[in-house]
């Protein structure tokens, strides 16, 4: 059902049968979010450029999701014994589609603290407990792109010719770094590094490191069974989504 995005370089898991439901009862549903993705691009300068809120290439994918029906949803759950309310919680989740054979629920990581994953998946867990959602879907960054986002900085920086950070806020509206951050390229400087290679080593190493959400931090989760038993598709966007 996925072969167009594995093709094109999509991580793809698949946890309790969540493909089998999607293929029988939500179709059209599963269309709309693989096109989505298949239209989906980010300009490298975004990856530099992109500071202080939500990154505008995942704004674009949420947008994209809004118009086809993917609306943000809080799902409030409440239980009443003898007229007296014993429990109450809410569940906001990002995007939400409802079809006649159920509701699909979707969260976005794209470069959130790690725990952000525990947050979704047991929130899925929940919703698919008390029968509200019937898959869980999460989209985050992909291992290629994890793995080749130091190479797609430095490959951006060289091309654009980029010799020191204020050209860059300038050029890509980058947010101004702190002191720590500037410094710790000017070390790699003075040790004859190029302003490439200094500066993407930093920014990426900051930025994109290893405890934010991306693809093995996911699959690490999934594989120790978190949001089990709710039907779960794992989605990590590749480096080929990345436009130079």
């Amino acid at each position: 059902m996925f072969k167009r995005l594995t093709d094109r370089g999509f991580d793809i898991a698949i946890r309790n049968h969540a493909e089998a439901i999607l293929a029988g009862d939500f179709p059209q549903v599963a269309e709309e979010v693989i096109a989505a993705l298949l239209d989906f691009s980010i300009p490298a300068q975004e990856l530099i450029g992109s500071g202080g809120g939500e990154a505008p290439s995942t704004q674009r994918l949420r947008r994209r999701l809004y118009d086809s029906g993917w609306p943000k949803h809080n799902f409030e759950f409440k239980l009443v014994v003898d007229g007296l309310e014993t429990v109450s919680q809410s569940h906001e989740i990002d995007h939400v589609r409802r079809a006649e054979a159920g509701t699909i629920a979707l969260e976005i990581e794209w470069n959130n603290k790690d725990p952000f994953f525990d947050r979704d998946l047991e929130n899925f867990q929940r919703l698919h407990a008390q029968s509200a959602i019937s898959v869980g879907i999460l989209i985050t960054r992909g291992a290629s792109l994890q793995n080749g986002m130091l190479s797609i900085v430095q490959r951006c920086i060289e091309t654009h010719g980029f010799i020191d950070e204020a050209e860059m806020v300038e050029r890509f509206q980058m947010k101004d770094r702190t002191k720590r951050q500037r410094d710790a390229v000017q070390r790699l400087l003075d040790r004859q590094t190029s302003f490439a290679t200094a500066f993407s080593r930093q920014f990426v190493s900051d930025k994109f490191g290893a405890a934010t959400t991306h693809w093995n931090k996911l699959k690490s989760r999934i594989d120790r069974g978190v949001g089990n038993p709710c039907p779960l598709l794992l989605i990590g966007l590749p480096a080929s989504v990345v436009r130079l």
